[in-house]
């Protein structure tokens, strides 16, 4: 089996998880605090770098600075256009230390902020000035994430290459903390009157997206997803590849285990495979303007 594609038990790493996801909700919402607001929040999502995941440049008076979760050296990099480099190491601790330290390490460097503490997109919050619950940092386990996600990544790149629409970077997600590649027709979709701002902003055009959630309260298990929004008629019965692939109603979104790509034969081939079909399905059945969007084959 290619070690590339590590297994990722869920309930292996859960604790270390929540509270990665706590701390990488804290470096999202400085993010949001210094950076203009691109379209779909784009400008809050981590970049994929060859260590972890970064931020993208975020201004604060006359110092530029990045905040990269480094999960080679296991630290939390903050790199100014000063020249200047701090650390915060990635260790066992409470999310409500790591957000004191965190704090103090940006006030001397003189940013000075201040960011809503309640975590996002989780059921059951907990401030992080207060969270002493969530307090594990398995290093192992994280390399085997990190691992996975430098695999795959290149295949979502691949994808996104054929379409020549407006589609977004492959980033990562803080809020659902999932991987993410979002493809857009070009047209207004419907407006969702009761959803929040970040959910109309995020869903203004019709898209159909793409990505990976690494595990969480409800799946369970590391699984790549697909959706359509607004969902074409037809799309949850639509057939896609690979025979794992399956549509969960609960979700409305098509969900392929992690677990069948990393024993297919070629994980890589399995994955796109399922990019593909999945877009191939929601295109046509959405009535999108391939010809116009998509690279032609010569």
């Amino acid at each position: 089996m290619d070690d590339r594609w590590p297994a990722l038990p869920f309930d292996e790493w859960r604790d270390t998880y929540a509270t990665l996801h706590m701390w990488s909700q804290m470096v999202g919402k400085v993010a949001l605090a210094f950076t203009a607001p691109l379209n779909h929040f784009w400008n809050i999502a981590f970049l994929l770098t060859p260590r972890g995941f970064s931020t993208h440049p975020l201004t604060a008076g006359a110092r530029t600075f990045t905040m990269e979760f480094d999960f080679i050296d296991h630290q939390l990099a903050i790199c100014g256009s000063d020249g200047t480099i701090d650390r915060l190491p990635l260790a066992p601790r409470s999310v409500k230390t790591f957000y004191g330290e965190l704090m103090s390490l940006l006030r001397a460097n003189g940013v000075d902020v201040r960011i809503w503490p309640m975590p996002v997109e989780i059921a059951d919050p907990i401030r992080f000035d207060r969270d002493e619950i969530h307090a594990s940092y398995d290093r192992a386990a994280v390399e085997r994430f990190w691992r996975a996600i430098v695999s795959m990544r290149p295949v979502f790149e691949q994808f996104r290459c054929r379409f020549v629409g407006k589609s977004s970077p492959v980033h990562f997600f803080w809020g659902s903390f999932d991987l993410a590649s979002t493809r857009f027709s070009g047209a207004r979709a419907p407006e969702r009157p009761n959803a929040d701002a970040i959910t109309r902003e995020a869903y203004s055009h019709a898209v159909i997206s793409h990505g990976f959630w690494p595990g969480n309260a409800t799946l369970r298990e590391p699984v790549f997803y697909a959706y359509a929004a607004p969902e074409p008629d037809g799309f949850p019965s639509a057939a896609v590849q690979p025979r794992e692939a399956r549509y969960d109603r609960n979700v409305s979104e098509f969900l392929l285990p992690y677990e069948a790509v990393r024993h297919a034969a070629t994980p890589e081939r399995t994955l796109l495979s399922f990019l593909e079909t999945t877009y191939d399905a929601g295109a046509t059945l959405a009535g999108w303007n391939r010809g116009e969007l998509e690279k032609q084959k010569v």
